[in-house]
């Protein structure tokens, strides 16, 4: 794969000839510079055709050489996507990647992983319709009882929650994992520190030297990125990981508060059953959720998280 130039972008003027598109997978990108995928498996740098880039990883596009005759591309069309994961917050959005088939939640016993986090990530997953799995790595270490009560309400609502120790416990963890990723296009999503970096180099030893290879394409002068990585876990292409660098904050800016409960399935279980259609499961009389709460149904950190949110995103946003 060539490093990206300065003359590698259709020129002005020149319309590109549409005829001789082919179809491609955005395997990384950085600001403008997008690496694509052809059928056979090469990667090259490609641009977009406007100002802005619409691509992100995992999507399918049409592209072609660019009119110069160089070893770049240019994207013509995105194709549509089957699902997206993003977050948001009040200014801009940050795409994590496209045409998912699961979301892996990695999380670890230490360091001790926010609740908050964990909740976005997954009311985010069930808004785009992308099936996620919560891994809890490190239960070697003393804390994982508590980690592992912490997520027994997520289980109760029917998230399969893997344990394992990858560093300790590395074949026996890596039996555990192959068997969710085959097939299927699956991000991998989690805080520093949990062991995700771990997990790629365990899977793909290749790992780090092909990070160097894009990142040295992409000018971007580092062995890492601040983009998602799309990963082939075999020959065939059939199964994936996608790498996603970890975040500290997830905003949920393009979910409206009223549409909040019906992505968080304890809650959404009981929503329908309150005396008032628009109840917000705050502070209205005959709230079915308060009384799940009251009855032990409902964790009260969830309501917590829940309230929390509706209030984050209720705010005026100027």
């Amino acid at each position: 794969m060539k490093r990206a130039g300065k003359g590698g972008r259709d020129r002005p003027g020149k319309e590109a000839d549409t005829s001789q598109c082919q179809t491609g997978l955005v395997v990384a990108t950085h600001g403008r510079h997008v690496v694509v995928e052809d059928t056979e498996g090469q990667r090259l740098i490609c641009h977009p055709r406007g100002k802005k880039s619409e691509a992100v990883v995992g999507d399918r596009v049409q592209w072609q050489h660019t009119l110069d005759g160089g070893d770049e591309g240019v994207i013509v069309a995105v194709e549509e996507r089957r699902s997206l994961l993003y977050r948001q917050d009040e200014w801009r959005s940050k795409s994590f990647a496209a045409n998912l088939d699961q979301l892996l939640m990695w999380i670890a016993v230490e360091p001790v992983f926010s609740e908050a986090q964990l909740t976005r990530a997954l009311i985010a997953a069930e808004s785009a319709g992308i099936p996620a799995t919560i891994v809890l790595n490190k239960i070697d270490l003393p804390g994982a009882p508590t980690a592992r009560e912490r997520l027994a309400p997520y289980k109760a609502m029917g998230y399969r929650v893997v344990e394992l120790s990858l560093k300790k416990e590395t074949e026996a963890a890596r039996a555990q994992v192959g068997p969710l990723l085959q097939g299927k296009a699956t991000l991998v999503l989690g805080p520093s520190g949990a062991g995700k970096s771990t997990l790629i180099n365990t899977l793909l030893p290749h790992a780090r030297a092909e990070v160097g290879e894009i990142s040295q394409a992409l000018n971007s002068g580092k062995h890492t990125t601040t983009s998602s990585l799309w990963y082939w876990l075999d020959d065939s292409r059939s199964s994936a990981v996608i790498d996603s660098p970890g975040f500290q904050e997830f905003g949920m800016h393009h979910i409206p508060p009223t549409e909040l409960a019906r992505w968080m399935p304890d809650i959404a279980k009981h929503m329908n059953d309150c005396r008032f259609h628009n109840c917000t499961h705050r502070q209205e009389p005959g709230c079915a959720v308060q009384a799940a709460v009251e009855r032990g149904e409902v964790s009260p950190i969830r309501l917590s998280l829940y309230t929390a949110l509706y209030d984050e995103l209720s705010q005026p946003r100027w």
